[in-house]
C-alpha cells in the first residue's frame, strides 16, 4: 500500500434519502481512534431529492469523494464506488444506518493480521423513532440472529452479509468480479457466495455497530420478501449451489404451525392469496396499535414466508412445483 492511500474507503449507494444520507455522513464525520483521514465515496444512484446538488455543497459535513449515475440499483452503485476508492479495504455502509463513532476503528481492529475475512457488524435497533410494524418485526428478526452470532450459536455465513454494515479487501472484491447489478434485491448475498467460494471466511463483529432506520414502505417489505424467494432460488438451482435450496426447504418445516399452515394453504389455493395478506396485514396493523406486540410479530412472520414462498414458487415455475420440495424435504 502506498503512504498515500487510506486503509479504509467507505462506499455509500444512495437513492432519494437526503435526510437520511446527511446523518450518516455526520456520524462517518465524527469518527473516533483513527490514525489516518477517512476516505468516503458516496454515489448518488440518480436520485431526484437534490442529493447530488447537496453532496457537491458546502454543507457536507466531512470531505467526499462524490459520484452520480442513471438509476441501476445498488449493485451498479456499490460498483462505481469500489472503482472509486483508494484504500485496501472498503466498508460497505447504507444510507439509511448511523455509525458509531468507532464503527470504522472496529472493523480495522478485526481486520488487522488477517487478507482473508469478510467483517460483517450488526444493524441495531434504534430507540428514539417508532418503527412501522413491519419494521420492528424486521429488526426483530436482525436482532435474534446478532444474538445467535455472538452467542456462537450459529456460525457466520454468506447469508449474513448485509452491506449495510459489511467490510472486506478491495482486492477480493474486484476479484470475484463485484456485485451483479442483475440483482435488485439480495446483490450482497449473491457476492458473497461468490467470495465463499473463493475462500474467504465471514466473521461477526458486535462491536463494530450501526443504527438501523429503514424507511420501508409495507408494500416495499411485502415485494422485499417474494424477491428474496425467488432469488434463493436462482442462487441454488442456477449457480450450482442446490444445498442452499436443501437448506431453505428444511427450514420451512421448522417454522410456527400457524405460519407452516397458512403458507401451505396459499400455496394450495393461490386464489385465496389476496385475501389471507390483507387479513393478516389487517391484524398485524390493528394489533400493533393496541401493543400486542406478539400477536402482530405473528401476523407479519405468516405474512413474510408466504410471500417469500409464493416468490420461490413463481420462480420454480409453480406452486405445485415448490409444494412437492416441500414435501420431500420433510420425509425423514
Amino acid at each position: 500500500m502506498s503512504a498515500a492511500a487510506p486503509p479504509l474507503s467507505v462506499v455509500i449507494p444512495t437513492y432519494n434519502r437526503l435526510p437520511h444520507l446527511r446523518r450518516v455522513l455526520d456520524g462517518l464525520a465524527r469518527q473516533e481512534g483513527l490514525a489516518h483521514p477517512l476516505e468516503v465515496v458516496v454515489v448518488d444512484d440518480g436520485s431526484t431529492d437534490g442529493t447530488d446538488e447537496w453532496l457537491r455543497s458546502r454543507h457536507v459535513p466531512l470531505p467526499i469523494i462524490a459520484h452520480t449515475q442513471p438509476n441501476r440499483g445498488p449493485a451498479a452503485a456499490r460498483n462505481t464506488g469500489v472503482a472509486a476508492c483508494s484504500g485496501d479495504l472498503v466498508l460497505f455502509v447504507d444510507d439509511d444506518v448511523v455509525p458509531h463513532p468507532h464503527l470504522v476503528q472496529a472493523h480495522l481492529r478485526h481486520h488487522a493480521g488477517a487478507d482473508d475475512k469478510v467483517v460483517i457488524g450488526p444493524m441495531n435497533t434504534p430507540d428514539d423513532v417508532e418503527l412501522s410494524a413491519w419494521t420492528r418485526w424486521e429488526q426483530k428478526q436482525l436482532d435474534k440472529q446478532y444474538s445467535a452470532l455472538t452467542a456462537g450459536e450459529w456460525p457466520v455465513t454468506p447469508r449474513q452479509f448485509y452491506t449495510g454494515n459489511a467490510s472486506l479487501a478491495r482486492r477480493h472484491i474486484e476479484s470475484a468480479g463485484g456485485f451483479d447489478p442483475t440483482f435488485r434485491r439480495a446483490e450482497d448475498v449473491e457476492l458473497a457466495f461468490r467470495l465463499a467460494d473463493d475462500g474467504l471466511h465471514f466473521a461477526f463483529a458486535p462491536d463494530a455497530v450501526v443504527v438501523h432506520y429503514a424507511p420501508r414502505s409495507f408494500g416495499a417489505w411485502r415485494s422485499n420478501a417474494a424477491e428474496y424467494g425467488r432469488n434463493d432460488v436462482i442462487f441454488g438451482r442456477d449457480h450450482g449451489r442446490t444445498w442452499l435450496l436443501d437448506s431453505v426447504y428444511g427450514e420451512f418445516h421448522g417454522r410456527h404451525r400457524l405460519t407452516r399452515m397458512l403458507t401451505t394453504a396459499s400455496l394450495r389455493l393461490p386464489k385465496m392469496r389476496p385475501s389471507l395478506i390483507a387479513v393478516l396485514a389487517g391484524v398485524a396493523r390493528a394489533t400493533n396499535r393496541l401493543r400486542l406486540r406478539s400477536v402482530a410479530d405473528a401476523a407479519l412472520s405468516a405474512l413474510y414466508n408466504v410471500e417469500y414462498y409464493h416468490g420461490m414458487a413463481d420462480e420454480l415455475g409453480g406452486e405445485a412445483a415448490l409444494r412437492s420440495r416441500l414435501a420431500k424435504a420433510a420425509r425423514p
